[in-house]
């Protein structure tokens, strides 16, 4: 990491408020935040796992931060992050993949909602964390992410996501679950093209797909045998 985007880092993720009182810190919040991000890139999956980051790697970490009291426990780093506030967290990675990672005309952003493993607590009757994410096929690279809300589903949710991004010239994939109406226009509204999945279970739009197909093939049969064929074999023909 060097000096440009360490202070890239810290400039754009200073906007979190920090939600501590002003007496009992004893570590700096950007110090936490920096060292968090630094671990999970190396692989780090829980908090345990981010304090022994840091102390394996604090003569390093020294060279972009001050650490007057060292490395934060592994309880003070659950702590904090449990109170940061999760909106200002997401709009600061978004912007700071931008920074870091750009997006070429044409390349694949492929979003997609998975659960996080561990995230639910039954005995507390909590669900487990829904997360919508658009990655760059190319890099790669996750462009950003939006937690789903409580009784809700990707279809609120992408649209929200797709609006924090810079995707103009890229092709926005999604499974059948975003093949809707309005992710489309958003899409499309923010310069890119789409290859949305359909299912039989998207009945009459399927059976116009099916339909449209093969009357395509009669009319232009050398580009769908290319297709068919991938590629080559065809251009042999």
């Amino acid at each position: 990491m060097n000096p440009i985007e360490t202070g890239m880092l810290a400039e754009l993720f200073s906007q979190i408020d920090d939600p501590r009182s002003r007496h009992g810190k004893r570590h700096d919040l950007m110090e936490i935040i920096f060292i968090t991000i630094c671990a999970v890139i190396c692989g780090a999956e829980r908090w345990a796992d981010v304090e022994l980051f840091g102390r394996s790697k604090s003569d390093w970490l020294k060279r972009f931060l001050n650490l007057p009291n060292g490395i934060p426990s592994h309880d003070t780093f659950g702590r904090v992050f449990s109170r940061i506030d999760a909106a200002q967290f997401q709009r600061c990675f978004a912007d700071w993949m931008k920074g870091v990672g750009e997006v070429t005309r044409g390349e694949v952003a492929a979003m997609d909602g998975k659960k996080l493993r561990r995230s639910h607590d039954r005995s507390a009757g909590i669900s487990a964390i829904h997360m919508a994410s658009a990655r760059a096929r190319a890099n790669p690279l996750v462009l950003g992410q939006v937690k789903v809300a409580e009784r809700s589903n990707e279809i609120t949710t992408i649209p929200e996501l797709l609006r924090m991004l810079e995707v103009s010239g890229c092709i926005v994939t999604i499974d059948a679950m975003g093949c809707q109406k309005e992710i489309a226009k958003t899409i499309i509204d923010k310069g890119a093209d789409y290859v949305l999945a359909v299912k039989k279970i998207q009945s009459r739009l399927h059976q116009d797909i099916t339909d449209t197909f093969p009357s395509g093939m009669r009319r232009r049969p050398r580009v769908f045998r290319f297709l068919r064929d991938g590629g080559e074999r065809a251009r042999s023909n």
